[in-house]
């Protein structure tokens, strides 16, 4: 099943999340590592994506670093995002950086899939800043 998707947002510090799993409440969250429990008590770390709008998006670390090889660079090199657990894009927007962080999660589902896999749906009105964002990040 597809990992939870957290997002929250620095305007109005709301908590919001995709259908799956929820954090636990009585865990701390780590500011360098994000561990997070599911309904299978095994768990997680998670890294946090910032939008440009600060809106803060929690992407299971290893589904980051399989889809994306450039935030895999960042996760791995001596880089402060590497150290932090926090990747900051000051040059997408929050309601692209949801439908990259979703479709990460899609990727990870279908890649290794023996039956059809079904479309991901692209709104036409996103389709030119997705390829933008898809291009800088290498998924």
């Amino acid at each position: 099943s597809i990992e939870a998707c957290l997002c929250r947002s620095s305007v109005n510090n709301t908590l919001c999340s995709l259908p799956g799993r929820s954090p636990n409440t009585s865990q701390q969250l780590n500011f360098t590592v994000y561990r997070m429990s599911g309904d299978d008590n095994e768990e997680r770390v998670y890294v946090k994506l910032v939008s440009a709008e600060g809106h803060e998006f929690f992407l299971d670390r290893a589904i980051a670093m399989a889809s994306s090889s450039t935030i895999k660079t960042m996760l791995e090199g001596q880089f402060r995002e590497a150290q932090d657990n926090i990747i900051r894009f000051p040059d997408i927007a929050g309601y692209i950086l949801e439908r990259v962080v979703r479709y990460l999660h899609y990727k990870a589902q279908y890649s290794n899939a023996a039956t059809r896999i079904p479309d991901f749906i692209i709104e036409p009105e996103y389709a030119l800043e997705l390829l933008i964002a898809a291009k800088y990040l290498d998924c």
